[in-house]
Order: structure tokens, then C-alpha cells, then sequence
């Protein structure tokens, strides 16, 4: 990587359209942003980095006011004992959440991850790792699954396939993923962590499941409602089961449940008070008084839903109950990660 001495942020500009223009553009390395603009990363002392190969550095060309240093990656790695070095940047919004991450130093960007005993393996330059659910895999992890045959609609990488197999004990998972990246990822995660033989992944269309399962996992944000639909039909028939949906849903900000509660409302002095609860305590209870009504009135609507999705798609009435509502966290300003656990069954004929 070189450096070149660069004052003020215009001639930093300059100096990147410089290189567009150069005849020399072979000598960068094939890495763009979105834009087409070279990745430039700047430095202490008022100069930026630009990705260059070492043997083409001295083709460039450039003028006596931009002097040039090769600065060696190796050197971080050395500092830091690593043997690979790479630099994260935005997830980009395609629909996969694909990470924008640049292999500086290494050659492949393949990792190992322990989560909860679970060895989860990917590669960082195509696949994304979520953190932030963790409370949410532990929950999975402790479900009493044995024996049941699981559908897991969008599996990623195996977020939640993964906790299903090696702690939960489902007999077999239907894992559904349209990503190739994140298809090889769990593949591999799979053999690490020696469940392949109780896992098929189905890679792009799930519309060939039916009829084959006692849970369905719908681990999509912002919102799964278009798997409601694929969810229903691969519910078993004549048993019905436990589909696990995740949505992010808005609630009233604090201080509007305040203003309400003090004209004499109810049910904002309700929501009031579960802002005023320690977070680490939110949403671990099973539905009662303290959960927040904007999340009680989206699982009630979600129930009744599905319930109606079922009637139509059997001819039969169904019956939803609401099991239990999971904060898994907080996803933006009043916008709450949710899973609602909702039990389904057929109603017997009189």
C-alpha cells in the first residue's frame, strides 16, 4: 500500500482523479467502491493510502508534490499477530446484507466463530456475522425440540439451524437459504460441528416443502411476512406446530406515553412504565401487563393472520395462540427486534 502527502481534502480528490485518469490504472489493485471511486484511506500527518501494487509503485508517475512511501501491511499484522488483515467497511443494501470487506493481507477470508459452543465458519469478505441476536440463539438452544422436524425459511449462514441441531435436539432441519455464500458457509458449519446428516439445505426456492414440519423458524428483518404464506403450507396438515416469527415493530416513544398517561390513558401508562424498566429485564416475561401494547396488538394481529392463512389454505378453521413475545433488541429508536412464539393447531371436527 502506498502513501502520498496529501494537504487538505481537495487534493485528495484530486489525487484520486488523477489516478482514474492515470494510463497506469493497471498498477491498483481491482478494488471499487460502489461508485467507482478507488478506495483511499486516510492517514495521520495529512496523507492517504491507496491501494497499490508493490512492483507497479514506481509506474505511476506522479508529480514531485505527491512523494510516495510503500507502507507494509505485514508490519500491522506483525503488531497485532495476526497472519490476515482486512478492512471492514458498510453492509451493503442488496438484500443479503453482503459485508464490504477488503482481504488487505491473507489469502482467503474463511474464519472460525464459537457461539454457545457452536463452531459457526464463513467467509467475511461474502458473509456478515450478527452479534446482536445472540440472546435469541441461547433461546433456541434451550427449546425442547427432540424429535421434531424443524424449517428453518431463511437459515443464512445457520444462526439458528445450527442451535436447533447441536443443542435443541431437533431430529432433522429443512434449512432454506437463497445465498450462495452464506449455502456454502453452513454447509461447512454443518460438518465442523457434525450434524450434516440431520440437515438438507435447500438453496433458492423452498416452495417443494409441504406438510413436513413440527416448527418453523422465520428469522427475516425487518419483517418475514412474505414466508407467512410458505410457513403455513409446511406446517404439518393434520398437527399443525409452533412457528417462530421475526419482525421489527415500532413502539410509542417514552415521553408521548407520558403525556398520555397523565390525561388518564390506561394503556400508556402501561407503556410507560416498560420504558422505565431496566433493559436487561424487557421482554423476558411471558405476556402480561408490562408488555409494551404496540407489541401485544402486532402479535394479536400476526396471530389472527396466520389463523385466517391456515383456514384458506386447508378449508378448515385453525386455531393461533400466543405463546410467548421475545425482545431480542433494540433495532433503532423505539423499534424493537421481536420473535413471536405462535402455537397452531387444527380444530378438531365436532
Amino acid at each position: 500500500m502506498a502513501a502520498a502527502e496529501v494537504p487538505a481534502l481537495a487534493t485528495e480528490r484530486r489525487f484520486a482523479q488523477r489516478l482514474r485518469s492515470s494510463p497506469r490504472r493497471e498498477c491498483l489493485e481491482e478494488e471499487r467502491l460502489l461508485d467507482g471511486r478507488y478506495r483511499l484511506q486516510r492517514l495521520p500527518g495529512g496523507r492517504v493510502a491507496v491501494p497499490v501494487l508493490e512492483e507497479k509503485l514506481s509506474q505511476l508517475c506522479l508529480p514531485a508534490e505527491m512523494p510516495c512511501e510503500l507502507l507494509r501491511i505485514q508490519t500491522v499484522a506483525s503488531a497485532l499477530g495476526a497472519r490476515r488483515v482486512a478492512r471492514r467497511g458498510r453492509v451493503m443494501p442488496d438484500g443479503m446484507r453482503t459485508p464490504s470487506v477488503t482481504l488487505l493481507l491473507g489469502q482467503h477470508g474463511w474464519v472460525e466463530h464459537v457461539d454457545n459452543g457452536i463452531r459457526y465458519t464463513f467467509d467475511v469478505t461474502k458473509c456478515m456475522f450478527s452479534a446482536g441476536n445472540i440472546t435469541e440463539k441461547l433461546r433456541v438452544a434451550s427449546l425442547p425440540c427432540s424429535g421434531e422436524v424443524v424449517v428453518d425459511l431463511y437459515a443464512g449462514i445457520g444462526y439458528f439451524t445450527l442451535p436447533f441441531l447441536v443443542h435443541a435436539g431437533a431430529a432433522f432441519v429443512h434449512a432454506c437459504e437463497w445465498n450462495s455464500h452464506a449455502v456454502e458457509a453452513l454447509h461447512r458449519s454443518l460438518v465442523l460441528n457434525g450434524v450434516r446428516d440431520r440437515c438438507r439445505i435447500h438453496s433458492g426456492d423452498s416452495r417443494q416443502l409441504r406438510d413436513v414440519a413440527d416448527r418453523v423458524n422465520l428469522g427475516l428483518l425487518p419483517s418475514s411476512e412474505e414466508g407467512w404464506p410458505v410457513a403455513c403450507r409446511v406446517l404439518k396438515k393434520d398437527a399443525g406446530g409452533v412457528l417462530h416469527i421475526h419482525q421489527n415493530v415500532e413502539a410509542r416513544p417514552p415521553h408521548a406515553a407520558v403525556l398520555l398517561a397523565e390525561r388518564g390513558s390506561a394503556e400508556a401508562a402501561s407503556c410507560a412504565g416498560e420504558a422505565r424498566r431496566p433493559a436487561q429485564h424487557r421482554g423476558q416475561e411471558a405476556l402480561g401487563a408490562r408488555l409494551r401494547p404496540e407489541w401485544r396488538r402486532w402479535a394479536e394481529a400476526t396471530a389472527a393472520r396466520i389463523q385466517g392463512l391456515l383456514a384458506e389454505l386447508h378449508g378448515r378453521p385453525w386455531r393461533c395462540s400466543v405463546l410467548h413475545i421475545e425482545a431480542v433488541k433494540s433495532y433503532a429508536p423505539h423499534v424493537h427486534h421481536l420473535v413471536l412464539d405462535l402455537e397452531c393447531r387444527p380444530v378438531p371436527p365436532v
